[in-house]
């Protein structure tokens, strides 16, 4: 393997991870900014509001997503391993 094959491999490994976590952190994020918009629109300062459905929104999303991140998986394991094959 030469510096360039290296490269590809890091980028596409470094690609992967955001297409992974980019689901479940963007289904975070805007779960987390409607419940701080409803806290500012009903002033209910409570900070514990925010982590229950957070953590359900999370939890609902990984479920939602987990067939497309084992796909996304298999298919960067599938080409690693035609890489070592064709060494």
């Amino acid at each position: 393997m030469n510096g360039a094959e290296v490269l590809d491999v890091g980028r596409d490994a470094i690609w992967l991870t955001l297409q992974l976590s980019a689901p479940v952190l963007i289904v975070g994020l805007v779960v987390g900014v409607g419940i701080g918009l409803m806290q500012a629109l009903t002033q209910i300062q409570e900070a514990t509001l925010v982590y229950a459905p957070k953590i359900v929104a999370i939890f609902v999303s990984l479920l939602i997503f987990l067939p497309l991140m084992g796909g996304l998986l298999g298919g960067f394991m599938r080409s690693i391993a035609a890489r070592i094959a064709g060494m």
